[in-house]
């Protein structure tokens, strides 16, 4: 599945009958298993039906961070990016991509 971002504003868990997913460096994950962090209300909501990149990396909530923008990143926030990455991939299925 490839999914545009406008396209995956629909998947923020405002909508009960459709899955949240969150993309990281491009790829989507189906996060609905963990709507209590992911979902309306929950303590990471605000990365929902986004690419949370860049927000995650920086380890930011700020609005203007949950980009998909790697740009001017520290090798070290690069790290925490693919520490972020790779604790999704165990807990959650990979359901597709972002199109550009």
């Amino acid at each position: 599945m490839e999914l545009t971002l406008q396209q995956l504003k629909q998947y923020d868990g405002s909508d009960p009958s459709k899955p949240i997913y969150i993309a990281v460096k491009g790829r989507i994950f189906d996060m609905t298993s963990g709507k209590s962090f992911y979902g309306p209300g929950g303590p990471y909501s605000m990365f929902a039906g986004k690419d949370a990149s860049r927000a995650l990396a920086k380890m930011s909530k700020n609005e203007e961070d949950v980009i998909a923008s790697l740009d001017g990143l520290t090798d070290k926030e690069m790290g925490v990016l693919n520490d972020w990455e790779t604790k999704f991939e165990a807990k959650y299925p990979i359901v597709g991509t972002v199109s550009n």
